[in-house]
C-alpha cells in the first residue's frame, strides 16, 4: 500500500550489481565492548602518598637498623622504630577497615617482614578500642548466672577447699579449710599434706555433717570413694565449674585472709606455723562480715567473744 503512492518500476537486479542496497541490508556487526567500570582514579593514587611516607620512614631507618640475613627475598625489613606506624596504618586505614588479626597479618607480611609481626600484629589488635566498640561478638549467647541456695541454718551447706605447699611445720604443710556458708564460720585443719579421699571425709566428718558440700574438681573430691560415702551418708555434692574457682569465692576469701595472717605472724618464726592455726581461725570468726553484718562466732553462739588481751 505504501509504494502504490509512487510512480515506481519493480525490477530484479544481482547483488554484484546492486552493491550499496546490499550493503544497506546486511546488519551492523558491533564490537563487543568491556562492562568492567574504568575508575577515573586508580586506588594507587589515593593510598600511594602514605605509603610513599611510610617507606621514606623505613628507609631512614634502615640505616641505623639494617635488615638481618633472616629477611625473605622480596619483602622489606621494617625497623623497630617504625613497626607501631606501619601496623596503625594498615589496621585503621580506610582502605582496610579495621580487619582482624589475621587479615592485617596478611595485609602487612605480603611486603614487609620482622620477626614478631604475627605477635606485634596480634597485641595491637587486641588492644584496639574501636574494635571493641564496633565489632559485632562472634560467641554464643553466655548461659546466666545460678547463684548457690541460701541455706537456712548454721552447718547445713559447706565449702571446702585446700590449702597446699605451706612450709613445713611439725609435720603439716596442708590445711583443710571448711567454710559454713550460714554464718561465714570457718575451720582450719592442718594436715600433714594432701590427703586422699578417704582422709579428707574423716578430717571433715569428725567435726560436722552437712547437707550439701561445695569444692573444686580436685581428685579428693570427684573419686568414687568421696561420691559412694557422700551417697551412704546423704549428703550432696556440688562441685564448681572448671576454670572457674569463682564459684566457690567464699572458701576461697578466707583462704586469702587466712594466707595474709600467717605469713603476718609466723614469718620470722616459719616453723611455729601450726600453733597460729587456732588463732588464725578465731581471728576469722570473730570479725564481723558484711553480708552478715554479725561475726560467725555471734551468728552461731549468740554472743561475740572477748578479744585475747595481746
Amino acid at each position: 500500500m505504501f509504494f502504490t503512492r509512487f510512480a515506481s518500476t519493480l525490477s530484479y537486479r544481482p547483488g554484484s550489481q546492486n552493491a550499496k542496497a546490499d550493503a544497506l541490508s546486511r546488519m551492523y556487526d558491533t564490537e563487543e565492548r568491556s562492562m568492567d567500570p574504568t575508575p577515573i582514579l586508580p586506588a594507587s593514587c589515593l593510598v600511594a602518598p602514605v605509603v610513599w611516607e611510610l617507606d621514606a620512614d623505613i628507609e631512614r631507618a634502615l640505616r641505623t637498623e639494617p635488615t638481618p640475613p633472616q629477611c625473605p627475598a622480596g619483602r622489606l625489613y621494617v625497623p623497630s622504630a617504625v613497626r607501631d606506624r606501619l601496623i596503625y596504618w594498615a589496621h585503621t586505614s580506610p582502605s582496610s577497615g579495621h580487619p582482624g588479626i589475621g587479615r592485617t597479618v596478611r595485609c602487612l607480611s605480603g611486603k614487609y617482614w620482622w620477626s614478631t609481626l604475627a605477635k606485634d600484629v596480634r597485641v595491637y589488635v587486641s588492644s584496639c578500642s574501636v574494635c571493641a566498640q564496633c565489632k559485632a561478638p562472634r560467641h554464643l549467647p553466655r548461659g546466666r548466672l545460678q547463684p548457690l541456695p541460701v541455706p537456712q541454718r548454721p552447718c547445713s551447706h559447706l565449702s571446702v577447699d585446700f590449702l597446699t605447699d605451706l612450709p613445713p611445720s611439725q609435720g603439716n604443710t596442708t590445711i583443710l579449710v571448711v567454710v559454713d556458708r550460714f554464718s561465714k564460720s570457718c575451720r582450719l585443719l592442718p594436715l600433714p599434706g594432701l590427703p586422699t579421699a578417704l582422709q579428707t571425709a574423716e578430717a571433715l566428718f569428725t567435726h560436722v555433717l552437712p547437707e550439701d558440700i561445695v569444692s573444686d574438681r580436685g581428685p579428693q573430691f570427684t573419686s568414687r570413694v568421696w561420691r559412694a560415702f557422700m551417697e551412704r551418708l546423704g549428703v550432696s555434692v556440688s562441685l564448681t565449674s572448671g576454670f572457674h574457682p569463682e564459684s566457690n569465692g567464699q572458701v576461697g576469701r578466707v583462704n586469702q585472709d587466712v594466707g595474709r595472717f600467717l605469713r603476718s605472724y609466723y614469718q620470722d618464726r616459719p616453723g611455729e606455723r601450726t600453733a597460729f592455726i587456732p588463732w588464725a581461725e578465731m581471728a576469722q570468726n570473730s570479725l564481723r562480715h558484711s553480708s552478715t553484718n554479725s561475726s560467725p562466732f555471734q551468728c552461731v553462739l549468740g554472743y561475740q567473744p572477748v578479744l585475747a588481751p595481746w
